[in-house]
């Protein structure tokens, strides 16, 4: 074993096309014809979602280093040019799946079932195009800004993410109308015009440029009259522009028009030394992410050569970064699209969460807390007690302080309003909000001066770190002295995606756990280190070294002939110093299973190597965020959950907490859900070890999808009358591989 250098790049797989790989899994959603068909809408639409951030930071920050020169390998051995070359290959391949799903599948599928998708407005009959060209004059053409470009008007600055329409234009000649008697008075549009009066008639006329946003505050989606048999149908903006853009420029022919769309690099720089105030430096960033450099031009893929060849000069894009498009450009559109009324059928039904049975919404949380930690586990359970939490806190006369971090919160958080209203009835407020949380920046900055205002004492994140922990603590004044109550989670203090993400959260007021959690905020707020800690382990100070621990105490108990294993869930995996201490405890014959939705840079199955280690991927309807660690540990099995990943940014650079559930049915109940995620053979695709993931063969095999099998049991577990921790599920009698 020693012999074996398990640091070699031929055992890891790159961080970029291993995420590619799982939107290809998300794609695969979209394509799976056993899925209600507005759900594979959804799923298409995400798909594009995810690429629009994955080029925005991921390929922005590789195109930085390769303009840096620099020619470092990753983990795999690839350069940032490589990784390049190699991500915008697997990107094409990936966009030509998601548009030949989109027409050959989808939209047949669509009209078939009563709705269709006008993709040209050629194609429009005649009442809908009177339609059309009303909606235009009396909604559409007073918002728009037709933008030309010449001598006087430079290229002007188009907008990262905004879909325009960019046009060719040829003066019309002989026009006698007074608005193209005023556009030959601008400056710059009479020029050459004797020239052109004897010009040879047989040469092209000069042909200038014009280009128009589509404007994102209208509906892209404009439904239509109905159609033959009350069929109903629907166009996109940008083609009822296109149809009506002769009226954006009354004294030009319009030659070709054509949507385009660019990607910026979005991946902010803050210099937080040098800053003296770090909300400033980053409201002033933001406005820069619409405006940072050209990294993907999407286009039209039968736009007028001579209109690409422009736009790419402008934009000063490489031709590898030109993406032409057999559809739509943007197809996050579908989402709105799974939003419109009228086809509940062909959506999977709505979930909703079921009641937390040791929480009923009359009860004084505090006193079900002090009879024992509560573990809830969403989206199957509602997130409402973890709001109730905070909002009793904040109306309890005994309680005199809550302290919480914030990352992501709802665009109406329930759980501010609490905080805010805590602090106006006089308890000492606390609250962490994190400004760096990407793309959520400016929602945070618009928190933080709120919760300030209401009297809350708001810190802004710590200098060169993310706090991305997920803790409360509220200090409550009793009869036999102060108690602290603690939350801890998984996931974000946001009750929107609490109804979509799987999360766990832990209640507890464990005296340790409180002294913690304390500790945590006083280093949060002070940068006061406490020497050490009882319960909790946090980034980036312990997380890594306690992480690495508790895998080589596996290793040991396998090297000693001992039942070794490692079971654990979470969303990425690419930190190479555990990837490495993965490989060394399966070689010593620690059984190591892993769920992983995204991002897996280990490479399982590799003979002699990684014969003990499995991978898989579960993609369903919620988005898989829990972080679960099991670890055997000789027969005293210890469990625990994180904010964590195991990945560089999360060990180095954030702060995270990683915290045991210790109540021995709390215990089981985390065992019988890995049980379940690794037992699921509907939504699971595992790893191979040349990269590829494959979907489970359940021929013969009853089917387990763990997601509608935690819903369902949720909803049971709500009414019965015997405790938690003695019910025990189903699980299929035939071994699943």
């Amino acid at each position: 074993m020693d012999a074996v250098n398990v640091k070699s790049d031929e055992y890891y797989t790159n961080r970029e096309l291993s995420w590619l790989k799982f939107n290809e899994r998300v794609l695969e959603e979209a394509r799976d014809k056993s899925i209600p068909l507005f759900e594979r809408l959804k799923f298409l639409s995400i798909t594009a979602s995810n690429l629009d951030e994955f080029f925005m930071i991921r390929v922005a920050s590789l195109k930085d280093m390769v303009n840096a020169k620099y020619t470092r390998p990753d983990i795999a051995g690839l350069t940032p040019q490589e990784q390049l070359d190699q991500i915008l290959s697997a990107t094409r391949e990936l966009v030509n799946v998601q548009y030949s799903t989109y027409s050959r599948s989808l939209l047949p599928l669509l009209r078939q079932n009563g709705l269709q998708m006008v993709q040209e407005h050629e194609e429009l009959t005649r009442e809908q195009g009177i339609f059309v060209d009303r909606y235009f004059r009396e909604n559409v053409y007073p918002v728009l800004t037709p933008m030309a470009v010449d001598s006087s008007r430079p290229f002007p600055l188009i907008r990262n993410k905004s879909l325009n329409i960019g046009a060719l234009l040829v003066k019309k000649v002989g026009r006698t109308q007074d608005p193209g008697r005023a556009m030959e008075t601008l400056p710059g549009k009479g020029k050459n015009k004797e020239k052109n009066k004897n010009k040879d008639k047989s040469q092209e006329p000069e042909l200038e440029f014009a280009t128009v946003q589509v404007p994102a505050g209208l509906p892209r989606i404009v439904r239509l009259p109905a159609g033959r048999e009350g069929e109903q149908a629907v166009i996109l903006l940008e083609e009822i522009i296109e149809r009506n853009m002769e009226q954006l420029f009354l004294s030009y022919d319009v030659i070709c028009a054509h949507p385009y769309r660019i990607m910026r690099n979005a991946d902010l720089t803050i210099e937080e030394d040098e800053a003296e105030d770090l909300l400033k430096e980053i409201q002033k960033q933001l406005k820069k992410r619409q405006w940072g450099e050209a990294i993907r031009l999407e286009v039209e893929e039968k736009m007028d050569r001579r209109l690409l060849k422009l736009l790419r000069k402008e934009l000063s894009i490489k031709e590898d970064s030109i993406f032409e498009i057999n559809g739509p450009l943007d197809l996050t559109f579908l989402m709105k699209m799974y939003g419109m009324g009228g086809f509940e059928g062909l959506k999977s039904p709505s979930h909703k969460p079921a009641p937390v049975k040791e929480l009923p919404g009359d009860c004084d949380i505090f006193e079900e807390i002090r009879k024992g930690d509560i573990l809830l586990h969403h989206p199957y359970q509602t997130f409402e007690p973890v709001v109730r939490f905070v909002q009793q806190a904040a109306k309890d006369p005994q309680v005199l302080a809550i302290k919480q971090t914030l990352y992501r919160v709802s665009g109406n958080s329930p759980i501010i309003a609490a905080l805010a209203q805590a602090a106006e009835n006089g308890k000492q407020v606390s609250v962490l909000v994190e400004l760096k949380a990407r793309f959520d920046e400016e929602n945070n900055i618009i928190w933080a001066k709120m919760l300030e205002k209401a009297g809350c004492h708001v810190i802004y994140g710590l200098v060169g770190l993310k706090t991305h922990s997920k803790i409360t603590l509220v200090v409550r004044r009793e009869e036999d002295g102060i108690r602290r109550y603690v939350h801890l989670g998984t996931g974000n203090y946001n009750d929107s995606t609490a109804k979509l993400y799987t999360d766990l959260g832990l209640l507890t007021c464990s005296a340790l756990v409180g002294e913690d959690a304390t500790a945590v905020f006083n280093m949060l707020s002070g940068y006061s280190e406490p020497g050490s800690w009882h319960k909790l382990s946090l980034a980036p100070i312990w997380l890594r070294d306690r992480f690495v621990e508790l895998i080589r105490r596996e290793k040991e108990f396998a090297r000693k002939g001992e039942e070794a294993c490692i079971q654990a869930k979470m969303n990425s995996l690419c930190d190479p110093e555990i990837i490495a201490e993965l490989y060394e405890a399966a070689m010593a014959g620690v059984k190591i299973d892993l769920v992983i939705r995204g991002i897996c840079c280990l490479k399982p199955g590799i003979s002699g190597i990684s014969e003990n280690i499995t991978v898989r991927s579960i993609v369903g309807n919620f988005l898989e965020h829990s972080r679960i660690f099991y670890f055997y540990n000789g027969g005293e099995e210890e469990v625990y959950c994180a904010s964590a990943d195991w990945m560089p940014r999360n060990l180095d650079r954030r702060v995270e907490i990683l915290f045991p559930v210790e109540r021995p049915e709390l215990k089981r109940e985390i065992l019988h859900i890995l049980e379940i995620l690794l037992a699921d053979n509907v939504k699971a695709h595992v790893l191979q070890p040349d990269g590829s993931y494959e979907k489970i063969d359940r021929r013969g095999k009853v089917s387990l999808n763990a997601q509608e099998y935690f819903a369902q049991e949720a909803k049971e577990r709500a009414h019965r009358e015997e405790p938690v921790a003695e019910s025990r599920v189903f699980i299929p009698e035939e071994p699943l591989e």
